[in-house]
């Protein structure tokens, strides 16, 4: 079996980069995805001591008017991204299809009741590029 190089087929982009997280809302960098036809968020969580750390993402067509994603219409319906509130979310990492049509994304952290917080961190890999190689 011929094993295919998946790096210049993608292109990863770091939307909340690694940090512990206390109260308040944090929101990632814009992502482009011009010149992709597909993509998916991953978010990882480390070390978690306390708080509820909710994950969502947005779009937007022009990068200035954002609205939030809908699970089904513009999120794989069949993953979901999931509030870590205990330390059996600790050092996981969820990930959820685009399948929106807009040009931009990105992640949005939301935490509450958070003293000491968790360590979280969010990404896009953008796929299916219409011009490869990527790099």
């Amino acid at each position: 079996m011929a094993i295919r190089d998946l790096l210049r087929n993608q292109m990863m982009t770091q939307s909340l980069p690694p940090a512990v997280r206390v109260n308040g809302t944090a929101t990632g960098a814009t992502v482009d995805l011009r010149g992709y036809d597909g993509a998916v968020i991953t978010v990882a969580f480390g070390a978690y001591t306390d708080g509820t750390h909710t994950p969502s993402v947005n779009q937007s067509a022009d990068g200035v008017t954002w609205v939030p994603c809908v699970y089904g219409t513009d999120l794989d319906a069949a993953a979901n991204l999931s509030a870590v509130n205990s330390s059996a979310g600790a050092n996981s990492v969820q990930q959820i299809g685009y399948i929106g049509s807009l040009r931009y994304l990105q992640i949005v952290m939301t935490t509450t009741g958070a003293t000491s917080g968790a360590a979280s961190a969010a990404y896009v890999i953008a796929g299916y590029p219409r011009n490869a190689p990527t790099q």
